[in-house]
């Protein structure tokens, strides 16, 4: 077979095909395309169901049909109809949506309220506390960063020198180290927020009240040793008394009875 049979071949096997193809017809299924457009999208029209019954309802595939299934065409059953299972469906999970929603929002709600707690409650983050931010730690920083320098740096060389050697400086310090562990201690614990501020004040009541204390008794220190030293020089006879006779305190007490009240 030569190569010109072989093209001839080929081309009557390719117009044998394209016959077959354009022989084909289209066939258009009434009662499918409405069942189709029923189920889908438009409405459950009584009037399209196929085939139809007729003249006088004598049409026999009509019957055949619809005989064994009368109530079909009468009953809506749409997925997406008024109450069909796809809208009850799409409703319900409307319902379910609704309702996790409003679960969500009360479990945010005490999430929301749980963490307010911890950081009320917890002392990891009492740091971050406004208050303890903008006052006390500005007033309680004398406890948390004291030095011995810081101590008796404004003091007297004799004033720090007596104080150290009779012990009130020791004392002052471990008082100071004992409040530090307490307001360390009220920072690190867990307890309610109110009850940490009270805290915090309280320890900072008893500061003032040890550093008053401190104050009072290097004022003593220091007045002491004025008074030391005075009666050392009147001792050693460096204080000169002018004019002074046992008449003096005489009228020294006759003066103080003209004088008074009662």
């Amino acid at each position: 077979m030569n190569s010109k049979q072989k093209k001839t071949i080929a081309l009557l096997i390719v117009a044998a095909i394209s016959q077959s193809v354009y022989a084909q017809l289209a066939i258009e299924d009434k009662a499918m395309r409405y069942q189709q457009e029923r189920m889908v999208f438009k409405q459950w029209d009584r009037g399209k169901f196929e085939p139809g019954s007729g003249w006088l309802g004598i049409n026999p595939y009509y019957w055949l049909t619809w005989g064994l299934h009368p109530n079909y065409p009468d009953t809506d059953r749409r997925p997406l109809s008024a109450w069909g299972p796809q809208t009850q469906r799409l409703g319900l999970i409307g319902v379910m949506n609704n309702t996790s929603g409003a679960y969500k929002l009360e479990a945010d709600t005490l999430r929301n309220t749980a963490l307010l707690e911890i950081s009320n409650h917890s002392g990891y983050l009492s740091a971050a506390d406004p208050l303890w931010m903008l006052y006390y730690s500005k007033e309680l920083r004398p406890v948390m960063e004291y030095s011995d320098y810081g101590i008796l740096g404004a003091l007297p060389v004799p004033v720090r020198a007596k104080v150290i050697s009779e012990g009130t400086f020791s004392w002052f310090k471990n008082e100071l180290d004992v409040l530090k562990e307490r307001i360390e201690g009220a920072r690190s614990a867990n307890m309610d927020r109110s009850s940490r501020i009270l805290a915090y004040h309280r320890l900072l009541m008893e500061y003032r009240r040890l550093s008053a204390t401190w104050a009072t008794r290097t004022v003593n220190a220091e007045k002491n040793m004025n008074l030391i030293n005075r009666q050392r020089s009147v001792k050693s006879g460096q204080v000169n008394i002018d004019s002074w006779t046992s008449e003096s305190d005489v009228e020294i007490a006759k003066e103080v009875l003209k004088s008074r009240k009662y």
